[in-house]
């Protein structure tokens, strides 16, 4: 049973990233992106990694999907359609694909994947949110932070470019 949804997520994901990337329409897009994070959460509950499932609907699937649509609802260019790449970017992103494809699976092919069989403690959340916020080695709140700037100059970014008019500073 397993197996079988592993294929239809795979199916889900594959459909809807390719129609993503193919579709002309921006609002579409961003649709097509949302099943495809959607799909990837059904991965982590399907190998119970409930908590980054939960993570990947509540912030990819959630937060950023919306402040896509925002960003596309506040430039007032929802009807717009993408331009259509000239035949040789296509061939050069499509080679670049081909390249950075056959290298992942190589990589994935020559790992061994081996498990440890002292590895059936779980993991909790409260040990996931130590390893976030700890100082030290192996912590991650330094790029929490830079991450957080980071959104917040998307934002403003977000916003100057929906305003259309330039700022003046005035002395």
């Amino acid at each position: 049973m397993e197996q079988i949804i592993f294929y239809i997520l795979s199916i889900i994901i594959l459909v809807f990233a390719i129609a993503s990337v193919t579709s002309r329409m921006i609002l579409r897009s961003v649709v097509y992106l949302l099943f495809v994070l959607c799909a990837i959460a059904g991965f982590y509950f399907l190998i119970d990694y409930n908590y980054l499932a939960a993570v990947q609907l509540t912030v990819y699937a959630g937060g950023i999907i919306v402040l896509f649509i925002f960003s596309v609802l506040l430039i007032h260019h929802i009807e717009s359609k993408l331009e259509v790449a000239s035949l040789a970017k296509r061939i050069l992103v499509g080679l670049a694909s081909l390249i950075g494809a056959v290298s992942t699976l190589t990589v994935i092919w020559a790992h061994p994947f081996i498990v440890p069989e002292n590895s059936t403690k779980p993991t909790e959340v409260r040990e996931i949110g130590l390893g976030m916020l700890n100082y030290g080695d192996g912590g991650y709140i330094l790029p929490f932070e830079v991450i957080s700037i980071l959104l917040l100059a998307a934002m403003i970014g977000a916003i100057i470019v929906a305003k259309g008019t330039r700022l003046t500073v005035k002395d």
